[in-house]
């Protein structure tokens, strides 16, 4: 990875932050992008920086904002001279039971799980086929479980795990598209669907009775990105079991 150029969508924090962290240790210089978490994005840019002089720069965009989706791109290159791996990892999270539904929420959840990722996609495509690069987009379990009352969410991540496939057939032989669907790893800010009981039910219906850390997916990220050259369109399930046992 040494000297490989990668971009992180949502990059400040929690998964994305604990991917940055581990393709950074692996040589790699990075484009973290962010929407609203600056200090946070500031913060780890610092701490990286301090390890590799120049080698973390940042982007804040709003991902809703189809327009300005080629920018994270072409900024990337801009500043680092090319684009090796994109990590589609930004995402919105939140209950839209049957009978709430309303529009802004479809615009929320499939701009940032599904369309985001398609249209970045497709602005890096031509960057990531002059270095044989690669895509990791990451998916979700219930792309394929849909989890009750987040029916547009389970929409978008199905839709996200079918984007999937679809890059890497339209992007081979010369881009790698992969997919991670974390499992119970970190539990959703502000939920109360997410309370102490629902919490321990979830982890009883995982094989491992644990939850994982975030380093778990950033492990799977960095397995496609470097240790994963003949494999592309695949969904990878990291977490403890549970899909097994669903």
């Amino acid at each position: 990875m040494h000297g490989k150029v990668v971009l992180i969508t949502g990059g400040a924090k929690r998964v994305g932050a604990a991917t940055a962290r581990l393709l950074h240790a692996a040589g790699a210089n990075l484009m973290i992008h962010y929407r609203s978490s600056a200090d946070e994005a500031r913060a780890l840019q610092d701490e990286l920086n301090a390890l590799r002089e120049d080698s973390v720069a940042l982007i804040q965009a709003d991902l809703l904002e189809t327009a300005v989706l080629p920018s994270l791109v072409s900024q990337t290159v801009t500043i680092f001279g090319g684009l090796d791996v994109l990590v589609n990892n930004a995402s919105s999270f939140y209950p839209t039971p049957i009978g709430s539904i309303k529009q802004d929420d479809w615009e929320t959840l499939m701009g940032s799980n599904l369309r985001a990722p398609l249209f970045i996609s497709q602005a890096a495509a031509p960057e990531l086929k002059k270095r044989l690069g690669c895509i990791v987009n990451i998916a979700d379990i219930h792309a394929e479980r849909p989890m009750k009352n987040y029916v547009v969410y389970s929409i978008a991540k199905a839709g996200l795990v079918g984007l999937t496939k679809s890059l890497a057939r339209e992007l081979g032989p010369e881009v790698r598209v992969n997919a991670v669907a974390p499992g119970p790893i970190l539990w959703p800010e502000d939920d109360a669907n997410f309370d102490e009981v629902s919490r321990q039910r979830i982890v009883s219906h995982t094989i491992l009775k644990s939850v994982g850390e975030p380093e778990d997916i950033a492990r799977a990220v960095r397995f496609f990105v470097m240790d994963a050259p003949y494999v592309t369109g695949q969904v990878l399930a990291v977490d403890g079991g549970r899909s097994a046992k669903l």
